[in-house]
């Protein structure tokens, strides 16, 4: 998980949400920043935005926290360059 994936990540949760940057941490969960279902699919859309991916239904319905987050957009970023590369 590379520093650069996690402030990108982080960036756009605290900018959707309009929340200060710092208090964005990979230890917090959704309910910490009190993020509800309808703010984690505008999340979930400007994430796809921001990385140029899908991010499942099912998958996202899994997510809870921050590290989550980062990890999911970090496997499916993994298997975009992957299929690129082929």
């Amino acid at each position: 998980m590379s520093e650069e994936l996690i402030a990108r990540v982080t960036g756009v949760i605290a900018k959707t949400q309009k929340i200060p940057f710092e208090s964005v941490t990979l230890d917090k969960t959704f309910a910490d920043l009190n993020i509800d279902s309808l703010d984690s699919v505008n999340i979930l859309f400007a994430l796809e935005d921001e990385f140029s991916i899908d991010i499942a239904d099912d998958d996202a319905r899994k997510i809870g926290s921050l590290r989550e987050m980062v990890d999911g957009v970090g496997k499916l970023l993994a298997a975009k360059n992957q299929i690129a590369n082929q």
